[in-house]
Order: structure tokens, then C-alpha cells, then sequence
């Protein structure tokens, strides 16, 4: 599966790792797993360096609208997207200008400055 995620509820901290192509049904069935495992509220690191993002508009349109839709869900954690590509930095920069979700959301060029900076949000 092009997105691998781990939940670790004594840690509360969720590491995902998206390689490959990925399209919208593997983002979607990793939301259902946050929300199934209560973990919404866990800071996030989404490791993207590896990813292929085949996500039309449309695609992050659903996006969008899905993570809106958690609104009700809150607290939601912060968010640090690890990104080298400009198609996937683009693309999580689009999800999350359009998310709205009042949480902390940054864009970084390596693992340790995303971790650091979520373990700095704690």
C-alpha cells in the first residue's frame, strides 16, 4: 500500500509514509483510520519524499472538503508534510491552504526538521 501509517496511542503520534503513486483512495482510507483509532488529535508526520501524488483537482477538492468535514472532530493535531518533489509540495501546500483546520500545518525538506518542529508544538 502506497501509504503506511502507524498509530501509536502511548506516544500519541501518528508517522505516516507515503511512497509511490498515490492516489485519493489510500489518503482516504488513512483518514478513516485516524478517526476510527481516535487518533485525530495526535500530531502527524506525513513523509512524502518518496511520494508520486496522482491527484487530480478534483481529488484535492475531496480532500479538502473530507478534512473540513472533521471540523466536529476537534482538537486536531499539528501536522508536519515532509516534501523534495514540487509536484508533492505543491499538492500538500494545496491541501493544506484548503483544509482550515485551526491547527498548526508546516512544509519541510527533511524528517528531522519536521519532527523537531512537531516535537517543539508538544
Amino acid at each position: 500500500m502506497p501509504v503506511e501509517f502507524e498509530i501509536d496511542h502511548t506516544e500519541r503520534f501518528v508517522q505516516v509514509k507515503a511512497y509511490g503513486v498515490v492516489r485519493l483512495p489510500e489518503i482516504l482510507d488513512y483518514f478513516d483510520a485516524l478517526v476510527v483509532q481516535d487518533a485525530m488529535p495526535y500530531p502527524k508526520l506525513f513523509d512524502a519524499r518518496t511520494a508520486e501524488p496522482d491527484l487530480t483537482d478534483d481529488d484535492v477538492m475531496t480532500l479538502g472538503a473530507r478534512v473540513s468535514a472533521y471540523a466536529a472532530l476537534e482538537p486536531r493535531g499539528p501536522i508536519a508534510a515532509v516534501a523534495v518533489t514540487k509536484k508533492a509540495g505543491d499538492i500538500l501546500q494545496r491541501f493544506m491552504n484548503l483544509g482550515g483546520a485551526p491547527r498548526p500545518m508546516r512544509l519541510f525538506a527533511s524528517v528531522e526538521e519536521a519532527r523537531s518542529w512537531l516535537k517543539a508544538s508538544r
